[in-house]
């Protein structure tokens, strides 16, 4: 079995920065992609960012020059750094990975239960 778990959620002011982190346990293999994907009130679910396993990044243009993915492989776990935080960044953000279960041949695709970022004065 993998979980993942994110941690870091907040309130935050406008302007202001926030950490969040996925940690992924279990029977794990190896970690191809992890992503960042948010959803806010109302709206669907948006890719946020996301990681290759050598650290290649890709952004929404919305979060571009402010968001920072990074992971640990070591850890098996996955980071966004969060700054010039705006009210429309508002959201549960999940984790999601590409996850390659110890003894099966098969990748799967894993998301943790989301942590909540709110921002606002």
């Amino acid at each position: 079995q993998v979980q993942l778990v994110e941690s870091g959620g907040d309130l935050v002011q406008p302007g202001g920065s926030l950490r969040l982190s996925c940690a992924a346990s279990g029977s794990i293999s190896s970690i191809g992609f992890m992503r960042w994907y948010r959803q806010a009130p109302g709206k669907q679910r948006e890719l946020v960012a996301r990681i290759t396993r050598g650290g290649t990044t890709n952004y929404a243009d919305s979060v571009k020059g402010r968001f920072t993915i990074s992971r640990d492989n070591a850890k098996n776990t996955v980071y966004l750094q969060m700054n010039s935080l705006k009210p429309e960044d508002t959201a549960v953000y999940y984790c999601n990975a590409d996850v390659l279960p110890k003894g099966s041949l098969t990748w799967m695709d894993y998301w943790g239960n989301g942590t909540l970022v709110t921002i606002s004065s």
